[in-house]
């Protein structure tokens, strides 16, 4: 999921595999809370971190680029910063 005409409507996003359950956000809106696709997500989100694009049980598999890259430590709900804080 990518924007490829970006807007300050919408944060820049890029989800490279069609099983991921996250994007990485590519741009400094912080203020934005709007991805292509249709997911809110949460102010204050850096450049280069991920973002859940639906809602993640606990213990389940984090994916990205295809591949998984961790398990949430919490539930982690659409829309909300992953990061260290919720991934092992």
């Amino acid at each position: 999921m990518s924007n490829p005409d970006p807007s300050p409507d919408l944060r820049l996003s890029l989800k490279t595999q069609g099983g991921d359950n996250v994007a990485t956000v590519l741009d400094d809106l912080l203020d934005c809370t709007a991805i292509a696709g249709g997911v809110t997500i949460d102010q204050g989100i850096p450049f280069g971190h991920k973002v859940a694009l639906v809602s993640i049980s606990k213990g389940e598999a984090i994916l990205k680029y295809g591949v998984v890259i961790g398990h949430a430590k919490t539930a982690i709900r659409e829309g909300e910063h992953v990061h260290v804080h919720n991934i092992a």
